[in-house]
């Protein structure tokens, strides 16, 4: 038995209100606090660049919409087929048994998905270059991802393989279950950091001026960064269903590759062509003829007086 100095008591409730009918968990408060961040930055690279405020008001609907059903269909579908296909109004409908639950269960690969086709109609629909609003999106998302992370800490889940470590959390909200009073990995904590400095990062990328990188450059970095981490932490974590123990790597793991190898195919792509614009030479304005001196100007007037004459 582990003495408890060497170990963190997490006993948070994983809701800051409690209306009886409804509760407000911390986990929405953080998924609010991802999109205002998100649409506060956006707005922010519009303006640096000059682009029209229309493209901002544009762009919150598509992408909450995409974030939101790719989530929850992506959780239904690749963690829980068995019970959703039989239940498919369930993916939509935050009730069951006549009790609001709210949406339980979503996935981070599915909203990518999601995302990604939510920013293509976006971009047609508004005339823009697809891998332009990724690249910009992008850094917003990996934010996300932070505040996600840290929504998953309050709620004590997704948590991590048992540990000796002296930061371990024992996750006392979950008394009663499998998963309660042993150290665990506070792989929530884990994944937050390396998501934020992800952020910082391709924020520098997007703030670099001279040479401009080429567009989809920042989106194939994040592609590459951020499921890396992914994969790598999926290896500190208890599996989120039973059938993934019998995998050789888990759900999130096997989801997480074909991210990475997009990434890298699109990065090696963009370095053929030259991973940055450089600055078209503006042409040298034409030299004008020499005026006509003074003398030219004097045996000009004699010849016409001559003529005259």
């Amino acid at each position: 038995m582990i003495h408890e100095f060497f170990y963190i008591n997490w006993d948070v409730p994983n809701y800051i209100f409690d209306f009886g009918f409804f509760k407000f968990r911390w986990y929405s408060l953080m998924f609010i606090l991802a999109f205002a961040c998100g649409m506060i930055i956006y707005k922010k690279m519009i303006i640096r660049e000059k682009k029209p405020l229309i493209l901002w008001d544009n762009i919150l609907f598509p992408v909450f919409l995409g974030t939101f059903l790719g989530a929850r269909l992506g959780h239904c579908l690749f963690y829980q087929p068995g019970y959703f296909i039989p239940h498919f109004w369930e993916i939509f409908i935050p009730i069951k048994d006549g009790k609001l639950t709210g949406f339980e269960g979503i996935a981070s690969h599915g909203a990518a998905i999601g995302i990604l086709l939510a920013l293509y109609y976006y971009s047609r629909k508004n005339k823009v270059p697809y891998l332009w609003v990724l690249d910009r999106i992008v850094i917003t998302i990996a934010l996300a991802g932070f505040f996600i992370r840290i929504g998953n800490l309050m709620n004590s889940e997704i948590i991590g393989k048992v540990t000796t470590v002296p930061w371990g959390f024992v996750f006392r909200q979950l008394e009663g279950t499998a998963e309660c009073c042993e150290p665990r990995h506070p792989t929530q904590i884990y994944e937050s950091l390396c998501y934020l400095i992800i952020f910082v990062f391709l924020y520098l990328l997007y703030l670099k001026k001279r040479p401009p990188f080429r567009d989809g450059v920042i989106f194939s970095c994040f592609l590459i960064l951020l499921f890396s981490v992914r994969f790598c932490i999926e290896f500190l974590k208890e599996v989120q269903v039973d059938f993934e123990k019998s995998l050789p790597l888990d759900m999130g793991q096997w989801l997480s590759i074909p991210l990475i190898v997009a990434g890298f195919v699109l990065l090696i792509s963009l370095y053929r062509k030259g991973l940055t614009v450089k600055p078209q030479l503006q042409p040298a304005p034409a030299e004008s003829k020499p005026v006509a001196g003074n003398k030219s100007g004097h045996k000009n007037k004699r010849n016409t007086e001559n003529k005259r004459r």
